[in-house]
Formats: C-alpha cells, sequence, structure tokens
C-alpha cells in the first residue's frame, strides 16, 4: 500500500466515523401500543382478506 492510499484509507475512516456520530434527524416516538390493541388490527386485517368477506 501507498503512502497516498493509506492517507485515503485514514481519510475515509476518519469521515465514517464523523458520519456516525450525527444524531439522524428520526420521527418523534409514538406513544408503545398496548397488545389488545395490536391484536384487534391483526384480527381486523385477517377478516379483510379472508374469500367471501364482507367489505
Amino acid at each position: 500500500m501507498t503512502h497516498i492510499d493509506s492517507q485515503i484509507d485514514r481519510s475515509f475512516a476518519a469521515l465514517s466515523h464523523r458520519m456516525n456520530d450525527v444524531a439522524m434527524p428520526g420521527r418523534a416516538a409514538a406513544a408503545p401500543q398496548s397488545i389488545a390493541s395490536l391484536l384487534d388490527k391483526v384480527n381486523a386485517a385477517k377478516l379483510r382478506y379472508q374469500p367471501g368477506a364482507m367489505r
């Protein structure tokens, strides 16, 4: 490996570390749903996709 290659590798590694340290903007955390609420949603979805289901 040449001197320039090692400089490029070090620079790239430093840039990668800095990019990883930057906080990513994200959505606000939603309030967790209860298990019962999630199960109701799953059951409703199952009913919608059953053959002959009322829509």
